[in-house]
């Protein structure tokens, strides 16, 4: 099987990628064989057989359809130079042509009949005869304007397949026929304008995804063996080299801070608004922006694997994963378009046979009708509307893999959230520290930090970082032993101190423990903390509980979610009964479900399912992955650090910030709304022409005037996404 990409030019829409798929369906073993990115101009093609050539697809393009192929890489090297003039602006040129003329010609027609009478001539008779030059200049109009427009309706004559080209080509030659020139320039010339806003929109939204790649520097100052520093390429800088950040650059390559220290702003990552303090040991991304400190970085991965570069892809690839408002208007307009193509012509031909109304009247009419059933605004709309709100979620820090995904989370019901790492912190943090034997609390943290010193274990590290946190000074504990399995032991200022679980307070004091201790700290057990005891020969000096943190937003994210309407929030976690219990209770979940297993956690999504729910899973991205696959839709949290959440998941939230939960929620339910208006506006605007064709009202110019309107007001509405709200 071979793969082949190409630039198309003239595809626009789903009307041209319908056309490429029937002109090389030959070529592939299944539909899904083909990819398209209407945004940018974009093919991908599997090709069942190793004989298939890409000069074969570009040649059978070529005679079939009215588009041009040609290799992506060499779309791509022909970018990086100056592209003609005429070929960057000659629609933009023919479509002025095109309107300068129609206001000459409608000039010259009005010095000899009045504005009034040249706008609403009825044609070429004896008392209202056109001036040939006013003819001349309506006939270079239409031709300037359909020059784009024309061949793909003669394309579409042979392929036997009616689309928007031919509805136009039948409309304008009608009224020529029937002596309408100033109607049939009018238009051809709206008609090309209305193509050429179609073309800036879809620009506009390439561009917005382009502005991602802008996000990240080509080059960087890159440390060398005798320790100078040079510019070097990005694409030239291996994985373990070293690279200097100045003060207000991006930084170019993801890696690990290894000198020095300052700020990130990450907004073009992960959407957070405020600069993130960076210390040696911490990540950092390409495209980020360093803030006012001079660092060192050391380089963790090449530059086409950064998290920005996954992210410029997925979002590419987005467009390709169509949404479901997307198909329904895609096979609308197949079916759309002969249906009207046929009204048309039975209004037409049903007044002057059976009723004996006027042939040309009625013509004209049919011509009308054949000009307003035009579905350029209704199939351009959606696409641009999903692009913005893909463009829009990347830029917030939400990564959504394509349409269909889009539109999900408008209709969760149910969210399902794991609790380690993803409603809370993932690392244990102090949150008791309970002193005793008339012990101060820094006292307490002083002696729990010097015993703890020789330590690495996640509740070593949650004391020091909270002695740290309190400014409190210590030194090292000497003399110091690991008492496996309980605790440990060692001196502290020549007296010996020891630190330990309740079960190794039992063994220590016995059936000498305070009963307000015991009972204490069988409370703080109860409620899943970790109890940590310290003492001496003497005493007890105090306890201390340490526990996986709640996030600081977790509340305020769960009560967003509520009000956004999600009906029910659930936890789903591997922890014990009564850790799950307490944090659902203080986090105003709507219930939990514990000590799970992977497979646990899938069974209780398929409940949901079978129950008729449709169920989201919120996880870190690895022992999360079977529920999030399972799920109606996956959500993987804090992404950027978990090559198997972004994999895995349908949406990755590329910060640990739970508040984009609702945000994501908001962001669906809002693109849904804005594509309804869209599909509802431009059905109910032909609807309303083809009643006043009927009526005998309507006019060819008016016709593709409020077609072309239409076209700008639903591009224009689903560009709103782009704004961030």
């Amino acid at each position: 099987m071979s793969k082949f990409i190409f630039k198309i030019d003239g595809m626009c829409c789903a009307e041209e990628t319908r056309a490429l798929k029937r002109t090389l369906k030959s070529f592939v073993a299944k539909e899904q064989d083909f990819v398209f990115d209407i945004i940018n101009g974009k093919m991908t093609i599997n090709c069942k057989s190793d004989d298939i050539t890409e000069e074969k697809i570009i040649q059978r393009v070529a005679k079939k359809t009215s588009m041009k192929a040609k290799s992506w890489q060499e779309y791509l090297e022909q970018k990086e130079k100056t592209k003609a003039f005429w070929l960057r602006y000659s629609r933009i040129f023919a479509v002025i042509l095109s309107g300068a003329c129609l206001f000459l010609g409608l000039f010259l027609h009005a010095l000899q009949h009045g504005w009034m009478d040249a706008i609403a001539s009825g044609g070429g008779t004896a008392e209202h005869t056109f001036p040939i030059i006013a003819i001349m200049f309506y006939l270079i109009s239409i031709l300037s304007g359909g020059w784009f427009i024309f061949p793909k309706a003669l394309k579409a004559i042979k392929r036997l397949r009616p689309d928007m080209n031919l509805l136009m080509l039948i409309a304008v030659i009608g009224a020529v026929a029937i002596s309408q020139w100033f109607e049939g320039a009018a238009v051809t010339f709206l008609f090309s304008l209305a193509l050429l806003m179609e073309s800036w929109s879809v620009g506009r939204a390439r561009k917005a995804i382009s502005s991602l790649v802008e996000h990240a520097p080509s080059i960087a100052h890159y440390l060398a063996e005798d320790k100078s520093v040079i510019d070097k390429p990005i694409a030239e800088i291996p994985v373990g080299a070293i690279l200097i950040v100045k003060p207000g650059e991006k930084i170019p390559m993801d890696g690990v801070l290894i000198e020095g220290s300052s700020t990130a702003n990450q907004a073009p990552i992960t959407g957070e608004s405020m600069p993130v303090p960076k210390e040696v040991g911490d990540e950092l991304f390409a495209g980020t922006i360093n803030g006012d400190g001079a660092i060192s970085l050391k380089v963790t991965k090449v530059a086409d694997d950064s998290v920005l570069s996954r992210i410029i892809r997925m979002v590419e690839d987005a467009q390709s994963r169509r949404a479901q408002s997307e198909k329904w208007v895609e096979k609308f307009a197949r079916i759309y378009t002969p249906l009207m193509m046929l009204f048309a012509l039975l209004v037409v031909i049903v007044p002057p046979l059976l009723f004996g109304a006027q042939w040309y009247a009625w013509i004209y009419e049919g011509l009308v009708i054949l000009v307003i059933a035009c579905p350029c605004a209704l199939v351009i709309s959606t696409p641009v509307s999903i692009v913005a709100g893909l463009n829009t979620a990347a830029r917030a820090g939400v990564l959504i893999k394509g349409g269909i995904y889009l539109e999900a989370p408008a209709h969760i019901e149910v969210m399902a959230i794991d609790k380690t790492g993803t409603l809370t912190l993932g690392e244990p943090e102090v949150q008791n520290v309970i002193p005793l034997s008339q012990h101060t609390e820094a006292e307490l943290l002083q002696r729990a930090a010097a015993l703890e010193a020789h330590s690495n274990h996640p509740l070593a590290r949650a004391i020091l970082t909270s002695a740290k946190a309190n400014n409190i000074d210590y030194q090292p504990a000497t003399d110091y032993q690991i008492i496996k399995g309980k605790g440990a032991e060692g001196n502290i200022n020549g007296k010996s101190f020891w630190i330990g679980s309740h079960r190794f307070l039992h063994e220590k004091v016995g059936k000498d423990e305070p009963t307000e201790l015991h009972q204490k700290a069988l409370e703080l057990e109860a409620m899943g903390h970790s109890v940590i005891v310290i003492g001496n020969d003497d005493h007890i000096c105090g306890i201390i509980s340490v526990a996986d943190a709640i996030r600081p937003e977790t509340k305020e994210a769960i009560v967003a979610l509520k009000k956004a309407n999600v009906k029910k929030v659930v936890m789903l976690t591997g922890d014990n009964q009564g850790t799950a219990n307490s944090i659902a209770q203080s986090i105003g979940l709507d219930d939990f479900h514990a000590e799970l297993l992977p497979e646990d956690k899938v069974r209780q999504i398929e409940k949901f399912i079978k129950g008729g729910q449709y169920i989201a899973m919120v996880g870190d991205g690895v022992n999360d992955a079977p529920a999030m696959a399972v799920a109606n839709l996956g959500i993987a949290m804090g992404a950027m650090g978990a090559d198997a959440a972004i994999e895995t998941a349908d949406i990755a939230l590329m910060t640990d910030n739970l508040n984009k939960l609702p945000w994501l929620v908001q962001h669906s339910r809002r693109t849904l709304k804005i594509i309804k208006q869209n599909i509802t506006f431009a059905l109910a605007i032909k609807l309303v022409f083809i009643v006043l064709a009927l009526a005998g009202i309507a006019t060819l110019w008016m016709a593709i005037a409020a077609d072309m309107g239409a076209s700008f007001i639903v591009i224009s509405n689903g560009l709103r996404l782009l704004k961030q709200h």
